[in-house]
Order: structure tokens, then C-alpha cells, then sequence
């Protein structure tokens, strides 16, 4: 079968995401990199192409879409890992010449370019795979597929957070530079960044869209033009209600997501940062612990899982998994067949629903956190 051919567009020497992807694409085995578009500028693009080995560098992702398309072994899918505002440019191209896109979120930094990247995605016979990672998670796997069993009940109540500390001053690094800047990131700050990650986890865990919302953003660093923190009360389908808090500026907080969900029959919470254990909470009976791979755990969580109970998988690993699941339907895809319904990853829908998330979040904060509909 072989591994698949893969591209990556941005993720040079100095960027975070990049050294994600690449580990992440490696852990099963499933991808070899073999091309790459990998800076801004030709010249950085060449010098990380030469230190990761690539046999084929390229000046620019058009160009290396133009080629690679026409190439009788040219790249099978591409990872798009540049800032926000190059998403929709670069994963048009590749989607133009039927190869997969494997693209970090939020999937744009407009709406009005995700709604055009859904149009290229539909019209082209490629697979889009969205890398929220955090859907990767073995025990985010379990808390979903135990509220599709009705464990807990009709949902209630969900709340997420995601406080970091990282931006709670000015910081001068290009990491938070880009992160802040509305031409390249979006309109959205913390609620783009990660306040999308809550959001699809709320989608994911519970299968409940959010139907409306009541944003109230802060830029609380002075000169800052996007949100840094941002308060948003949710109403999902169903009556659900539920609360989200992101904030890139509370100190003592490093990746702090974590998520409760609270049903008629019981409740669920997770933390990001003690990832291999699901807490349990059935009314009237003492809260137990599900771990990774342990008793209790269902077969969602063990499709994600590598290595015995007790040994921590993590954030690698989640990413990983959504790697892996990009594997199994772009093989199927190759040879023609339906993927297993077990495989599941997000989609450019997930993509437009976090981009929806965060304009409603920003055109509520602006009539002083009047509930919109999305």
C-alpha cells in the first residue's frame, strides 16, 4: 500500500505547528514528507526545505501546486500550516488539482473565505481534513460516544474553558505577533485561537449545534486589536445551554481546556492537561474515573489509543490520531472504497462552524453582547 505522499505549505524552521504536523504525520507511519512550500520568503522556504531533507522545495505553494498536480508521483495530500490568512489561498490551489488538504484551524481568518473554501471543497473530488486535535483524544472519543449511548441523559448543561497566560503582556516573537495582528489571524483573537477548540469540542462531544450566543469580549492588553479574553453564554439544540471562556491572559494558566457536560442521568468532565482519565458522575452514586485504555473504556477510545493503560498518551498523540484517520479515508479513497464508519475527523464544515462561531461572537460583542443566531 505504501505510505501516502505528503506536502506541507509553511512550518519552517522557527514555527511551532510545523514540527506538530511533521511528528504527528510520522507516528504511524502513514505519511512520508516529501515536498514542501515551507516560508514566505524563497529563500527561507529553501533553507528549511534542505534542513528537513526534502527532494523537492519549492519558492511558493502555487507553484508547488501547479507541479506537484502534474507530477505521475506527486504529493497525495498537503498540509497547510501558515497563518490564518493564507489558508483559503493555498488549499484552493491544491483542492483545484484533486489533491487532499490537511489544514490546521480555524479554517480561514473571514467568513466570507470560508464560505468559498466550502464551494472549492465540494466542486473538488479531494478530502478535507480539518486539524482540530482535540477531537484525537481517546477520552474525548469516550465522552462522545458515551453521550450517543444516553449515559448521560438528554444534555443540560455543557462548560468549557481555555485560559493561557502566554499573551498577557506584549510580547514581541512571531508566534504572538501574527496571533495578533486582525490581517492575518482574523477579527477573532482568543476566540479564533482557541476559543474554536471549545466550540468544536462542545459540537463534538454532545452531536449538539449551537443555535445562538451572547459574546463578551476584552482586548484587556492596551494597543491590542483582537480579543485577548472573551466571556460566551451558549444555546445549543434541544434547550441545551452552556458557557465558554477562553482568555490568552490568565496568568498561572498554560493549556488549561477542559469540559463538563451534564446530563438528566449524569455528567462528564475533561482536562486537556490530565488527558488519559474521563471523569464519570452518574446522579446518586460516587464519581469514578475512566483511564485510557482501562476499564470502562468503550471501543472508541481504544481505536485511538497505542499503548497500555498507565503509560500517558498525549497531545502528540491526539494529533496523531487525526492524522491517522486522514490516512484511512484518503487510502480509501484511492482504491475506491467506502471508509469504515468508525473514522471520523473534522471536516471544512467543522472549519465553518468555528469560523461562524467566532463572527458571532465578535458582532454580538459589538451590540454589547446581544444574543445572535449563527
Amino acid at each position: 500500500m505504501g505510505r501516502i505522499r505528503l506536502g506541507m505549505v509553511g512550518g519552517g524552521n522557527d514555527a511551532f505547528i510545523g514540527g506538530v504536523h511533521r511528528i504527528a504525520s510520522r507516528i504511524d507511519d502513514r505519511f512520508e514528507l516529501v515536498a514542501g512550500a515551507l516560508s514566505s520568503t524563497p529563500e527561507k522556504s529553501q533553507a528549511s526545505g534542505e534542513a528537513l531533507g526534502l527532494p523537492r522545495i519549492y519558492d511558493d505553494f502555487k507553484q508547488m501546486a501547479i507541479r506537484e498536480g502534474r507530477l505521475k508521483a506527486g504529493i497525495e495530500a498537503v498540509a497547510i500550516v501558515t497563518p490564518n490568512h493564507v489558508h483559503y489561498a493555498a488549499a484552493r490551489e491544491f483542492l483545484k488539482r484533486g489533491i487532499h488538504v490537511i489544514c490546521d484551524k480555524p479554517l480561514t481568518s473571514t467568513l466570507s473565505d470560508a464560505k468559498k473554501l466550502v464551494k472549492a471543497a465540494e466542486q473538488s473530488d479531494a478530502l478535507f481534513i480539518l486539524t482540530h486535535n482535540y477531537t484525537g483524544y481517546p477520552m474525548v472519543r469516550q465522552a462522545r460516544e458515551m453521550v450517543a449511548n444516553g449515559d448521560l441523559g438528554k444534555i443540560r448543561v455543557v462548560q468549557v474553558e481555555y485560559p493561557q497566560d502566554w499573551l498577557t503582556q506584549h510580547e514581541d516573537f512571531k508566534q504572538a505577533e501574527w496571533r495578533t495582528d486582525p490581517a492575518r489571524s482574523g477579527v477573532g483573537g482568543s476566540t479564533g485561537d482557541i476559543g474554536t477548540h471549545g466550540h468544536n469540542l462542545v459540537r463534538f462531544i454532545t452531536g449538539l449545534e449551537v443555535t445562538s450566543l451572547a459574546a463578551d469580549l476584552d482586548a484587556f492588553v492596551p494597543g491590542r486589536q483582537v480579543d485577548d479574553n472573551a466571556h460566551v453564554m451558549l444555546r445549543l439544540e434541544g434547550g441545551a445551554k452552556g458557557m465558554l471562556w477562553c482568555s490568552q491572559v490568565a496568568p498561572g494558566n498554560e493549556n488549561a481546556l477542559r469540559i463538563r457536560v451534564y446530563g438528566e442521568k449524569g455528567g462528564l468532565e475533561w482536562e486537556q492537561e490530565n488527558p488519559n482519565i474521563l471523569w464519570h458522575s452518574p446522579f446518586g452514586e460516587p464519581k469514578r474515573a475512566i483511564t485510557r485504555n482501562g476499564a470502562g473504556a468503550g471501543g472508541a477510545a481504544a481505536r485511538m489509543s497505542r499503548i497500555p493503560p498507565g503509560h500517558p498518551e498525549g497531545y502528540l498523540e491526539a494529533f496523531a490520531n487525526i492524522y491517522s484517520e486522514a490516512a484511512e479515508a484518503i487510502v480509501a479513497h484511492r482504491e475506491g472504497a467506502n471508509v469504515s464508519s468508525d473514522v471520523m475527523y473534522p471536516t471544512i464544515h467543522d472549519g465553518l462552524k468555528g469560523v461562524q462561531f467566532v463572527d458571532a461572537c465578535v458582532r454580538s460583542s459589538a451590540r454589547n453582547a446581544a444574543w445572535v443566531d449563527l
